[in-house]
Parts: structure tokens; C-alpha cells; sequence
């Protein structure tokens, strides 16, 4: 069942801030951490499991195992990307269906053409605002308990402009979308005029470093209608970064003696957040004596 903590929080209207995971490393550190709700990133999700770019390449299987997985390791509500629902308003059906029996809390669907792009990347396309309506309300029949969130997407503001996009956001809220998610609006006061036409509803603002949208505070967002921030991207680029730091001291010194504590996280720390005391006190319990 759906966690009802999350529209718990939007109906207190708590600002919710929400880091991307990626794999259960990222899900583990961000679980103990105390946020409202994590945001499993499809870019992420693509590029740590298969290793390619976030273009459509993964299935709903792929994605309902990876981020399943997530939602069953971890305590925290999660949101997880589910593209464009994978197809038709059948896949859309099943897709909601199996999300939903994963243990995920929320599954955002865009209105993309398939193959689906990378929101922060050019070349997308969308499809009628009429086909994603009928997406959203099939998702909303779907479910089977309200507190399963369905954020509704739209990538209309690149190609078509933001009045478009606008339009889109208030025909979604209309069809029966929780959360109203107007993707790569460019500048601040595109996202103040977002906040001013539809901050009626929950409004995400998706912060992705170097990407197409100024990343603005919790307290600014919240103050022109926001309600939910998500960071897809923090957890990956940080990690890859740290990857390439301790690679590249390997690779230079031939060893990992002198690595800088900072840039370790630590082998007894890693076999604590993994469950090994769990399982030592199993083995300490039912482990045959020799």
C-alpha cells in the first residue's frame, strides 16, 4: 500500500524537498536522513543500472524492479519516474497497477512522444494535451488507494512555449493529477507566473544542476506556489565526482592509503548502512557450532 505520510505532508502544506536515488547505496544514505519523500530519477536509475542515456531505452520492467526495490528497502516515501507510462493507456493501467504493488508512494508520467528524452536535453516532442489527459485519468481510476500520488508532466514549455505548458498543467489538475509538474520552465519569473496561474495545486519544481531552470531556495519556492522540490540529479553527479577523485588517487599513487578520510565514506559505516550487524547477530543466533 501506498505510504499516506506524503499527502499527509502536502495537505499540511509542508514545502517538501526531495533528493534523486539512484540504486540502494543513494536510497540507504538518503532513508536515514529525515526527508518527506525520495524522487527515484529515471536518468539516475538508466545510467547506473544500464549504462546509457535517459532516452527511452529502459522498460517498465527495468524501472517497476529497480525503484520496487528501492521502495521496499526503504522507510521513506518515494516517488519514481515512470516516463510516459511506457505506451498506451493500457500500458498506463499496468503500469500504475505494478508500480503501486512495488511499495512506491507516487509515480510521475510525462507527455513525451516515445521514445521519451531527458527533460534538461533538446529534440522532445509531447503528444495532444487530449491523450495525456485520458493517461492521467486512466492512472487515476487505476490506483488503488488515493494516497498514491500521480504527478502529471508536461515538457510543452521547450517546444511550444509556457502558455502551453500552463494550459496543459491546468488540464491535468482538471483530469485528476495530484501533483502539477511544468517541466524546464527558464527563468525565475517563468516560475513565478507558473505559481501565479496554478499554485492552487501542488506545484514541482525539478532542480537539475546546470540544466534548463535556476535552481531557487526551499523559501523562494514555497513563497511563489510551490510545494515540492525535487533534485534528481544531486546524488549522481556527487557520486560520480567522488568516483573519479578516488579512481584518479588509485591510479596515481597505486594504492588507497593516502586517500583523504573525507573522500571515503568508510568500510565500517558501508557494512552498517548494508545490514551486516543484522546478519551477525543472525549468524551469532542460529549459525551451526563446529
Amino acid at each position: 500500500m501506498a505510504d499516506p505520510k506524503l499527502r499527509a505532508a502536502f495537505e499540511a502544506k509542508r514545502f517538501i524537498v526531495s533528493p534523486g536515488v539512484f540504486d540502494m547505496i543513494s536510497a540507504k544514505v538518503a532513508d536515514g536522513m529525515g526527508f518527506d519523500c525520495l524522487y527515484g530519477t529515471g536518468f539516475g536509475t538508466v545510467a547506473s543500472a544500464l549504462g546509457v542515456a535517459d532516452a527511452g531505452i529502459a522498460t517498465y520492467t527495468d524501472m517497476v524492479a529497480r525503484m520496487g526495490r528501492v521502495a521496499q528497502g526503504c522507510a521513506t516515501p518515494l516517488i519514481a519516474d515512470a516516463d510516459t507510462g511506457y505506451g498506451g493507456l493500457l500500458n498506463v493501467r499496468e503500469t500504475v497497477r505494478g508500480y503501486e504493488a512495488a511499495g512506491i508512494t507516487g509515480i510521475q508520467i510525462e507527455d513525451q512522444e516515445v521514445p521519451k528524452k531527458c527533460g534538461h536535453t533538446p529534440g522532445r516532442r509531447v503528444i495532444p494535451a487530449d491523450e495525456m489527459v485520458l493517461k492521467i485519468q486512466v492512472a487515476a481510476e487505476a490506483r488503488r488507494s488515493r494516497d498514491f500520488l500521480i504527478v502529471a508532466r508536461t515538457d510543452a514549455r521547450t517546444g511550444l512555449g509556457l502558455e502551453e505548458a500552463i494550459r496543459r498543467g491546468q488540464m491535468f489538475a482538471d483530469a485528476g493529477a495530484d501533483i502539477i509538474f511544468i517541466e524546464s520552465p527558464e527563468s525565475e519569473a517563468e516560475m513565478v507566473e507558473i505559481g501565479r496561474r496554478l499554485g492552487r495545486y501542488p506545484l514541482l519544481a525539478n532542480n537539475v544542476e546546470g540544466g534548463r531552470t535556476p535552481i531557487l531556495s526551499a523559501a523562494r519556492l514555497k513563497e511563489i506556489g510551490y510545494a515540492i522540490a525535487i533534485y534528481p540529479a544531486v546524488g549522481f553527479l556527487a557520486a560520480a565526482a567522488a568516483l573519479e577523485r578516488a579512481y584518479a588517487h588509485l591510479k596515481r599513487h597505486g594504492d588507497s592509503n593516502a586517500l583523504p578520510e573525507q573522500e571515503s565514506y568508510g568500510f565500517k559505516r558501508i557494512c552498517e548502512l548494508m545490514g551486516f550487524p543484522d546478519v551477525w547477530d543472525f549468524e551469532k543466533r542460529w549459525a551451526v557450532k563446529e
